[in-house]
């Protein structure tokens, strides 16, 4: 089987969901499958974080550019909103991981918004200006700020 995991991933998937099925336990690949399995978490995790990086950068530049404001950003901040709750209704699990990933997403979201906005990035606060409740908060966006 561990050949066939280098070889085929694809093959390899379904031959470990057949053995599985058939509850032929010993002629599993137990190591890679662990591997797997765990990779599916970070994966999950992994969603979350880009996508609240993603909703951050469009509640930024909605905050720092109100003269660019536009539909998409809008149809960007809602869809990440969504993937988020998505992603949290599959895993309850995660719930707190937004709250617990919020500083670092920021910190991403705070050198992307520089760049494509191409104001300073200490025009951003250092810390994230919102709640991961304002954040998530589907009725909810920031006001245009002066700077």
């Amino acid at each position: 089987m561990s050949a066939a995991y280098k070889a085929d991933f694809n093959l390899w998937i379904e031959q470990t969901a057949q053995l599985l099925r058939s509850h032929s336990w010993h002629e599993i690949d137990v190591e890679h499958l662990i591997e797997e399995v765990e990779g599916l978490g970070k994966s999950e995790r992994r969603a979350i974080a880009s996508q609240l990086t993603r909703l951050l950068l469009h509640l930024l530049k909605w905050q720092y550019q109100p003269q660019r404001r536009s539909d998409s950003w809008l149809d960007s901040i809602t869809d990440s909103r969504t993937q988020i709750e998505l992603a949290i209704l599959d895993s309850p699990s995660l719930k707190s991981y937004p709250t617990e990933q919020l500083e670092e997403s920021y910190q991403r979201a705070r050198r992307q918004v520089a760049k494509q906005t191409e104001l300073l990035i200490s025009v951003f606060p250092e810390k994230c200006p919102f709640s991961v409740e304002l954040v998530l908060d589907e009725d909810w966006l920031p006001e245009a700020s002066n700077i």
